[in-house]
């Protein structure tokens, strides 16, 4: 089981390591990651197993929405089944 993590925001110092603290906190794991900082504005997409989670998916995110309130950031988890669904249809 896999899950989409996507940041989009000013970019500031220790944005990487906030993300990743809650990925260890939870026992996930990344698969792939992509970030870029373009002029001031930060995004970074990281494909995550959560097959390990220590926690239901949902508090997963809620953790990255706290962060993202927190940091000022628009922060989106999506589990792999949406874009499983997405490309059923």
């Amino acid at each position: 089981m896999k899950a989409v993590i996507t940041f989009i925001g000013k970019d500031q110092i220790g944005i990487v390591h906030k993300a990743t603290e809650i990925l260890v906190k939870y026992s996930l794991n990344i698969v792939d990651i992509n970030q870029t900082v373009m002029e001031d504005y930060f995004t970074m997409v990281m494909l995550v197993d959560i097959s390990q989670s220590t926690v239901e998916f949902n508090e997963i995110v809620e953790a990255y929405n706290r962060l993202g309130e927190e940091i000022g950031m628009y922060i989106k988890v999506q589990h792999e089944a949406i874009f499983d669904a997405m490309h059923q249809i």
